[in-house]
């Protein structure tokens, strides 16, 4: 990467949280102005996020919650901004200190931010310093979903899929990386191979997790699944059946949601905990500071709304099946988690998967050394083992695509 293309650039602009004091003092006058409905007894979690978990959880938001210590430990990040397609862009850079890092683009999803990837930066930019080896190492970007946090809110309809894998593809040549891979999980499980296809001549390999797989309807696709197989299909279908109210209110009415969500930060606890907290077996599996990082992003952004919206912007996706990649593709599956292999391998060219028993759908905030591990051993793959226009040099890729009468000479 030329360095001029980065700080100096002038479209990409420094970037530090700096939360106003008021806003802080309106937070926690809020909290403690909410009023609580009632609720069913004994029915516990099963009609939504329980009473008196959000109650304990709002009470330590407003009473014991460190927001300030948070924010310096993000700002202990190297951020910026740049617009893309008339769309700020929030993005946090991290510089390894090996040269010959490898740039890895990592993209969140929902009810998610930057913020859930702080335990893994260090030991992925630096694993000397986390004993590990220092070939390993990586140059991270973290941006911002469109929409979401410091890169919300959206100024106008149309930011999917498709659009958001284009803006990456820019933010990461406006950075000066030529080849880069990319990681991700829930939508960034999407937006992560999607990057892939718009820019096929620069992405050389996708690591994914919390990959959601659904089947096509055809019976036959799902002969023979083995009895882990079968145990996370009958996750997905539970899923559909009992926990994707978020989902389908926020793939259809998102406006009518954001006037809730924008004016009572308990409501938005709660709708945010409805993911959060509520998917799998463990409730209280995420540390509720790493929780109320996250959810404090939104309410200080104003941007619970404009994040919904991503819901309906990718409708499409859940009904259109993607074109095939043929960039490697790695899948982590961590507990909880739905992905099918057999169910993946017609939309990408899978070379390595993974499966753990432990862990969850944020297995970045959950089971941090593990993702590091499957990260460094997919972008690890011996030389031999990748295709070989892949170890050409850029230039050399996008002639692949773009003349490929040129390309020949090279091979």
């Amino acid at each position: 990467m030329n360095d001029t293309a980065h700080g100096d650039h002038p479209a990409i602009r420094p970037f530090r949280i700096a939360i106003p004091q008021p806003d802080l003092d309106d937070l926690r006058e809020r909290l403690a102005r909410t009023r609580w409905p009632d609720e069913l007894p004994g029915v516990g979690w099963s009609y939504g996020v329980a009473l008196d978990y959000v109650r304990e959880l709002a009470e330590y938001w407003a009473e014991e919650f460190d927001w300030r210590a948070q924010e310096a430990r993000l700002n202990t990040f190297p951020q910026f901004t740049t617009d893309i397609d008339g769309q700020r862009v929030h993005f946090l850079h991290i510089r390894a200190p090996e040269p010959a890092a490898l740039p890895l683009l990592i993209t969140h999803g929902w009810p998610g931010s930057v913020a859930e990837f702080t335990e893994i930066i260090g030991p992925l930019t630096d694993p000397r310093a986390h004993g590990g080896d220092p070939a390993d190492a990586f140059h991270l970007v973290i941006p911002s979903l469109p929409g979401f946090g410091f890169s919300g809110p959206t100024r106008e309809p149309g930011w999917d899929i498709r659009r958001i894998a284009t803006a990456w593809s820019e933010l990461m040549r406006r950075l000066g990386y030529e080849r880069y891979g990319t990681q991700g999980g829930d939508f960034g499980s999407l937006i992560s191979p999607e990057v892939a296809r718009v820019a096929p001549a620069e992405v050389i390999g996708v690591h994914v997790n919390a990959l959601v797989t659904i089947p096509s309807g055809d019976p036959v696709q799902l002969e023979g699944l083995t009895p882990a197989e079968q145990s996370r299909l009958a996750g997905t279908r539970r899923w559909h059946r009992d926990l994707s109210g978020y989902a389908a209110i926020q793939g259809t009415r998102p406006q009518t949601l954001a006037y809730g969500l924008a004016d009572s930060p308990s409501g938005q606890l709660a709708w945010n905990l409805d993911w959060f907290a509520a998917h799998g077996d463990k409730p209280n599996a995420l540390d509720r500071d790493a929780v109320l990082t996250n959810v404090s992003i939104y309410w200080f952004t104003d941007t619970a709304g404009s994040a919904a919206r991503l819901y309906k912007e990718a409708a499409s996706v859940w009904r259109t099946p993607p074109e095939r990649s043929g960039i490697p593709t790695g899948v982590a599956v961590f507990h909880g988690d739905g992905a099918i292999r057999r169910l993946t391998e017609p939309y990408h060219t899978i070379t390595h998967w993974s499966e753990f028993d432990a862990g969850g759908h944020f297995a970045a905030m959950e089971v941090p050394e593990p993702l590091v591990g499957d990260v460094r051993a997919f972008f690890r793959v011996p030389p031999l083992e990748v295709p070989h226009w892949l170890l050409r040099p850029a230039r050399m890729i996008k002639a692949t695509f773009q003349e490929p009468e040129k390309a020949a000479a090279w091979y």
